[in-house]
C-alpha cells in the first residue's frame, strides 16, 4: 500500500515512515509542508495519506485543507489525520463529506503501533476511523453535544 505522509517534525515524520515500512507500507513521499504535500497527493498512484493539520508555512491548517482540496478533486481519496489538534470548520467539512476512506486521530491518544497501523488500513480499504474525543470536541463545539437526562 502506498502512503503519502505530511508531518512537519523530522524525528515524528522519520518515526512514522518506519513504522509503516516495517509493516508492509510504502511510503511514496514523507514532506514536512503544505506545498510539497498538495503536489503529493496529485499523484496518482498513492493509497492512502496520512496528515498532520498545522504544516509550514503558517502552521495553522494547511494539511488539512490540502487533503480536503485533494478530495475534491479525487473524490473518496483515503485520508488519514493524524494531529495534535481538532481543527473544527475544516474537520466538519472533510468528515461531512460523506465519501467515507477518512479519519482523524489525536496523537497523544494513539496508545500502540497496532491501533494506528489498523487505523491506516481501514481507512485505506474505505473506512471511517475517529477518535471519540475528536467527534466530542466537534459536538460540543457545535452546541449539540449529548445532555445528560435528568434521573428519576
Amino acid at each position: 500500500m502506498r502512503v503519502v505522509l505530511a508531518e512537519d517534525l523530522a524525528l515524528l515524520r522519520d518515526g512514522l515512515t518506519r513504522i509503516l515500512e516495517a509493516h508492509d507500507f510504502q511510503v511514496v513521499a514523507a514532506v514536512d509542508n503544505a506545498p510539497s504535500l498538495i503536489r503529493e497527493l496529485q499523484k496518482p498512484d498513492i493509497d492512502v495519506a496520512v496528515v498532520d493539520v498545522r504544516l509550514p508555512p503558517t502552521f495553522t491548517d494547511e494539511g488539512l485543507r490540502a487533503a480536503i482540496e485533494a478530495r475534491a478533486e479525487r473524490p473518496g481519496l483515503p485520508v488519514l489525520v493524524l494531529s495534535q489538534y481538532v481543527e473544527q470548520l475544516y474537520a466538519r467539512e472533510l468528515l461531512g463529506s460523506g465519501d467515507g476512506a477518512i479519519g482523524y486521530l489525536l496523537k497523544d491518544r494513539v496508545s500502540d503501533v497496532a491501533q494506528f497501523l489498523d487505523a491506516v488500513r481501514r481507512v485505506a480499504d474505505g473506512g471511517t476511523v475517529l477518535d471519540p474525543e475528536v467527534v466530542a470536541t466537534l459536538l460540543r463545539r457545535r452546541g449539540t453535544a449529548p445532555r445528560p437526562t435528568p434521573g428519576p
